[in-house]
């Protein structure tokens, strides 16, 4: 069933879709780049502009980069920092946060490094790819972190020594097992998923919806193009999040958007 546009040229919300909504335990929500890069931040792939249009991210995103070279990736993160840094939450971040309000167990997993979530006012989020906001040590058996940079150019680990890094899951990585197993726990405990913003090919986070699909959870999928979930999904909309969870969250809860 796809979401539509009526003859006021709003998002048409079904009532079977609010009704559901409203009595729905547990929600659980996938969000990729397409919902940041409505608040201007441009999508991983396409962040390479002015002085670093000459790299590939993968060029730079990795840890063999950061062992040979730590003050060009650094200096790369602390640009990206800054376009986070402008970027306010949107209408679809603020959205979500008034839905975790109004939902009994709800689950926010991203694949976005920028914090908007958090800024927007969602409180339980699960960070598949990490945080630019915070650091980490580089030392595999150290786990020393911090909540945001230090001021020095290159930092370095007070406890062993080791260069500190960004807290992001760089190619070649894998997922914090932790965050990972408790983005599959909520995926396949949830009564209603949303897929919002993402592609829906790159794993694992690609195989979280059909996590939830087996258990028999209810698929809505908010993106303005067509993916591979598609198909899945009882409720599709195929327009920007800042679009169409505004309304959504008018609509089902009205006392609290």
């Amino acid at each position: 069933m796809s979401g539509s546009l009526n003859a006021f040229g709003h998002i048409a919300i079904s009532d079977e879709l609010v009704t559901f909504l409203r009595t729905a335990q547990s929600v659980t929500v996938l969000t990729g780049a397409g919902i940041s890069a409505e608040s201007g931040i441009p999508t991983f792939r396409d962040s390479q502009t002015g002085l670093w249009a000459k790299y590939h991210p993968q060029e730079l995103a990795t840890l063999q980069a950061f062992t040979q070279n730590p003050d060009l990736v650094l200096d790369w993160y602390r640009w990206r920092r800054g376009l986070v840094a402008r970027a306010v939450p949107n209408s679809g971040h603020l959205a979500l946060a008034v839905m975790e309000q109004c939902v009994p167990r709800f689950t926010l997993i991203t694949q976005n490094v920028d914090g908007l979530h958090a800024r927007a006012g969602t409180k339980n989020i699960l960070e598949l790819h990490g945080s630019l906001q915070r650091m980490r040590c580089s030392a595999a058996n150290c786990k020393f972190s911090l909540p945001d940079w230090p001021e020095e150019t290159t930092p370095r680990c007070p406890q062993c020594g080791a260069l500190l890094r960004p807290d992001v899951v760089w190619f070649g990585e894998a997922l914090d097992p932790h965050v990972l197993d408790l983005a599959v726990q909520a995926s396949r405990s949830c009564q209603v998923f949303f897929s919002i913003g993402t592609s829906g090919v790159v794993e694992p986070a690609a195989s979280l919806p059909y996590e939830a699909l087996r258990a028999e959870a209810t698929i809505i999928e908010i993106n303005p193009q067509p993916t591979p979930l598609n198909i899945y999904a009882k409720y599709s909309f195929l327009y920007p999040a800042g679009q169409v969870l505004p309304i959504l969250a008018a609509t089902v809860w009205p006392d609290s958007s």
